[in-house]
């Protein structure tokens, strides 16, 4: 049996529940358009945080969610925002979507 979390959600659909997701958080924001502009380049998550004027737990809560602060399924990695590359030695990168590019893109309109 498939869950709701399992459905694949085309992205014409899923785009109003990013740009929610985005004005709901000042941080998930600030996150996403840092990584837009350091894009096709990764960064990790001190770097991130240091840049977005924040604490690499509010970045980690964002890209990833946590707890009842940060939904999981409101997290940028959930919303397909970003990607997160795994750098050897549990060094975690996070880079933006093609599909989160169009998103900040459209916002900046």
């Amino acid at each position: 049996m498939t869950s709701v979390n399992d459905t694949i959600i085309p992205s014409e659909l899923k785009r109003p529940l990013v740009i929610r997701s985005l004005r709901r958080s000042n941080v998930r924001k600030k996150i996403a358009e840092y990584l837009f502009e350091i894009s096709p380049s990764c960064s990790y998550t001190s770097e991130i945080a240091y840049n977005v004027k924040t604490t690499p737990t509010n970045v980690i809560g964002a890209i990833r969610g946590m707890g009842t602060r940060y939904k999981v399924e409101e997290s940028l990695l959930s919303l397909e925002i970003v990607e997160e590359k795994n750098s050897g030695k549990n060094i975690r990168l996070y880079g933006l979507t093609s599909f989160g590019k169009e998103v900040i893109e459209s916002l900046h309109r």
